[in-house]
C-alpha cells in the first residue's frame, strides 16, 4: 500500500499537485473518427438496452419461461443492461465533447460498479454453465437440484463475490496517490490505465489484480469447462441423431456467450501492461464492454425456440388488442 511519508514528501515538492479529475483520452484521438464512432456506439447501446430490456421483459411476463435456466439468464440481461449503462453514455459524450474530464469521485464510483458488474457476469455464466449441466447429465434430478432455493443461492453468490472483488480493487486504488499525471489511456476508468498514473508503488495492487482477476478467470473458466466436458459425454453416449442436436442446441448460445467474454477479458488482464500493450487491450475491450452485452440477448433470442415461440405469442397478443 502506499506509505504515507512517500505521499506527503510527493505533496511537499512544489511541482507536484493531487489530482482532482482525470481526463479519458478514448478510444482514438483522430478527430474525423469521432462522430462516425459515436454514431456506431450509440447504435450499439440503442440495441444493448432494447434487446436486454426486451428479454428481461419477455421473461418476466411469460410463465412458459420461469425456469431455471431462464432465471439465470433474466439475471444475465439484467447484468449487461446496468453493466454498459455504467460507461457507455460518459463514453458517447467523449465522442462529441471537447474536454472528456470525469472527477476523482466519478472515476472511482464508475471503476466499482464497472468491476461488480463484469465480475458477476463471470459468475451468472458459471452458474448457467452448471444449470446446463444438471440439466443435460442428470435430467431426471433437474427440478430437485435446481430448485429455486438453490438458483437464488447461486445468483445472490455471484452478486456477492462481484461485490467482494469490486470493493477488493477499488479500495487499493483509493490508497493510491495521483500527481500530475491525470490522463487515462482509455475510454473509462479501468484499472490497469489507472495504476499507470499512479506516482506511488503500485506493487501490491499488481498482486491484487495478478490474484483476483486470475481466480475470477481460471475459477469460472474451469468450472464451466469441467460442466462441458461432462455434458460432451453425455451428449455423445445420447443414441438418437435428434436427441444429440437438441442437446448441443441448448448449449451453443451459452459456448458462444462465454468464448467472447472470457476470451477478450482474459486478453485485456493477463498480459504485461505496458503503454503498447494498453492500446492494444483497448481496443479488445470493446468486445467484451459493448459488443458481448449487445450480443448476448440476440444469441439467447436467435438460437432459442422457447424465446422464439414467446415471442411470437407476445406479437400474436398485441395485434390481436390493437384490432380490438
Amino acid at each position: 500500500f502506499c506509505s504515507p511519508r512517500l505521499s506527503t514528501k510527493r505533496m511537499l515538492t512544489g511541482n507536484d499537485s493531487l489530482v482532482t479529475e482525470f481526463v479519458l483520452a478514448g478510444l482514438t484521438d483522430l478527430q474525423e473518427l469521432q462522430l462516425p464512432l459515436f454514431h456506431l456506439f450509440l447504435m450499439i447501446y440503442i440495441v444493448t438496452i432494447v434487446g436486454n430490456f426486451g428479454l428481461l421483459t419477455l421473461i418476466a411476463l411469460n410463465s412458459h419461461l420461469h425456469t431455471p435456466m431462464y432465471y439465470f439468464l433474466f439475471n444475465l440481461s439484467f447484468i449487461d443492461l446496468c453493466y454498459s449503462s455504467v460507461f457507455s453514455p460518459k463514453m458517447l459524450m467523449n465522442f462529441i465533447s471537447k474536454r472528456n474530464a470525469i472527477s476523482y469521485v466519478g472515476c472511482m464510483t464508475q471503476l466499482f460498479f464497472f468491476l461488480f458488474f463484469v465480475i458477476s457476469e463471470c459468475y451468472m455464466l458459471t452458474s448457467m454453465a452448471y444449470d446446463r449441466y444438471v440439466a443435460i447429465c442428470n435430467p431426471l434430478l433437474y427440478r430437485v437440484t435446481m430448485s429455486q432455493h438453490v438458483c437464488s443461492a447461486l445468483s445472490l453468490a455471484a452478486y456477492v463475490i462481484g461485490f467482494v472483488g469490486a470493493a477488493a480493487h477499488t479500495g487499493c486504488m483509493l490508497r493510491l496517490t495521483f500527481c500530475n499525471a491525470n490522463v487515462i489511456n482509455h475510454y473509462l476508468c479501468d484499472i490497469l490505465p489507472l495504476l499507470q498514473l499512479s506516482c506511488t508503488s503500485t506493487y501490491v495492487n499488481e498482486v491484487v489484480v495478478l490474484v483476483v482477476v486470475g481466480i475470477n478467470i481460471t475459477v469460472p473458466s474451469f468450472t464451466i469447462l469441467t460442466s462441458y466436458i461432462f455434458i460432451l459425454t453425455s451428449i455423445l453416449h445420447i443414441k438418437s441423431t435428434h436427441g444429440r442436436s437438441k442437446a448441443f442446441s441448448t448449449c451453443s448460445s451459452h459456448i458462444i456467450a462465454i468464448s467472447l467474454f472470457f476470451g477478450s477479458g482474459a486478453f485485456m488482464y493477463l498480459k504485461y501492461s505496458s503503454p503498447g500493450s494498453m492500446d492494444q487491450g483497448k481496443f479488445s475491450s470493446v468486445f467484451y464492454t459493448n459488443v458481448v452485452p449487445m450480443l448476448n440477448p440476440l444469441i439467447y433470442s436467435l438460437r432459442n425456440k422457447d424465446v422464439k415461440v414467446a415471442l411470437r405469442e407476445v406479437v400474436i397478443t398485441i395485434k390481436k388488442r390493437d384490432k380490438l
